[in-house]
């Protein structure tokens, strides 16, 4: 079997056989700190830059800040129906209170 290794199951388990990890092409040069920290055996590199240990910390930010909106949303629309309801009410109320008027001058 010759094909290469996957993240999940590596050619070998022994770091230092192991190819470094290339930055992606997609990424801007320098946008993610590198981290320099060594784990494990002594010399060894880190496999995941400090972006890559943020990005469920993001996501959930993200996912956090959508939740806050939709909420925000759902307020303002609550907010939208009581309103023209109780413009109703007080049209209602006018009404009443002009016919009782009326009704009081033609007597």
């Amino acid at each position: 079997m010759n094909t290469a290794g996957t993240i999940d199951r590596p050619l070998t388990h022994d770091p230092k056989k192991q190819a470094p990890m290339k930055p992606s092409t997609n990424e801007p040069a320098g946008s993610a700190i590198e981290d320099t920290t060594t784990t494990g055996t002594a010399g060894s590199p880190q496999n995941r830059t400090r972006e890559m240990q943020l990005q469920p910390e993001a996501l959930a930010r993200a996912h956090m800040h959508d939740l806050l909106h939709e909420a925000e949303r759902e307020r303002q629309a609550v907010r939208l129906v009581t309103a023209r309801r109780m413009q109703r009410r007080a049209e209602r109320a006018s009404r009443r209170a002009r016919r009782a008027l009326a009704m009081a001058v033609m007597q």
